[in-house]
């Protein structure tokens, strides 16, 4: 190996820009189709009538029908085009609250679920698990959160315009730039980091910070760099480690799959939280939430495992 540590991070550098051209090119085939799909549903008013059928849900978990929208906008793209959505409509904090837990645990789906399913994952059970737990912690909240934020008002609410097809085209377009730009510069970063952090051994030690805490998860010590990146840039811009780990043998497709059990509930706590904090949300129930219920499904999982053998197989149920 040369020792000169200019020639090492140079060499660093362009290995992890290499390895970002695959990923970029992995997500933006997914993101940019799904995106005007969303776009064009909008556009046509058949978004409102799937949210329709959400309503008596929505209504459950203590939220107003017209909810429904924030968590499809949440499903189907990201938490970004879930506040846009939570600010057109008449809600209290406590709904904002409620609607920002399920939107943080069930978003991106077509996106983050083929970056799963990559990982060794069965996408129907984490689009399953990720749905299905974003109502079980919003029917928790609905019982746990103080009844003095239904006195606050997030938004209320607004008079939603009419936009023609093309004028509806030049916005998805210019989004859709926006979002590209941001996925390759974001993606390129993390990949040329994660590089150098390999050549200069650094991710050991981080491993070592964080295995205390991969113990309490329910998930082995190695998963810790993972952890960390997902949690910093989130499922959809740390794809790219996380392929790469699996395309080197660092991780055994059960340990992949036991690892987005965690991550598929509870990732992009940097982010995602600050995100949501900026618009008044506070961050203990943005944050510990999440963590607990991921942890206690990894262990429903590996108790799963370890007495009902004959039920696992590797990206089934």
């Amino acid at each position: 190996m040369d020792k000169n540590p200019v020639a090492r991070i140079s060499g660093a550098i362009a290995r992890g820009a290499k390895k970002s051209l695959g990923t970029i090119w992995f997500l933006l085939k997914i993101m940019v189709p799904t995106s005007l799909v969303v776009a064009l549903l909008g556009w046509s008013g058949l978004l409102s009538h799937i949210a329709r059928f959400l309503a008596p849900l929505m209504k459950l978990i203590g939220l107003p029908g017209e909810a429904a929208l924030v968590f499809i906008s949440a499903a189907l793209l990201n938490n970004y085009s879930a506040i846009a959505v939570m600010g057109s409509l008449s809600i209290t904090m406590r709904d904002a609250t409620i609607l920002a837990l399920m939107s943080l645990t069930a978003h991106n789906l077509i996106v983050e679920t083929s970056v799963m399913k990559s990982a060794g994952s069965s996408a129907a059970k984490m689009l399953i698990l990720r749905i299905g737990m974003a109502i079980v912690i919003a029917l928790g909240l609905n019982l746990l959160l103080p009844d003095s934020l239904s006195k606050e008002i997030y938004s209320a609410g607004l008079t939603a315009g009419e936009h023609s097809f093309l004028g509806m085209l030049a916005d998805w377009g210019l989004s859709s730039l926006e979002s590209v730009v941001k996925v390759s510069i974001f993606v390129l970063v993390i990949m040329v980091i994660q590089s150098l952090l390999e050549e200069f051994k650094v991710i050991d030690l981080l491993s070592k910070i964080m295995a205390p805490f991969m113990k309490v998860f329910g998930l082995p010590e190695k998963a810790s760099f993972l952890w960390i990146v997902i949690n910093i840039v989130g499922y959809a811009y740390g794809a790219g480690i996380i392929k790469s780990e699996y395309d080197r043998g660092g991780f055994k497709k059960q340990e992949g799959d036991l690892f987005n059990h965690h991550a598929a509930i509870s990732h992009s706590l940097l982010e995602d939280s600050i995100l949501y904090a900026g618009i008044g949300i506070g961050l203990f129930w943005l944050i510990v939430p999440r963590l607990a219920v991921a942890t206690i499904v990894v262990w429903v999982e590996r108790f799963r495992r370890n007495h009902f053998k004959k039920s696992f197989r590797v990206g089934t149920f």
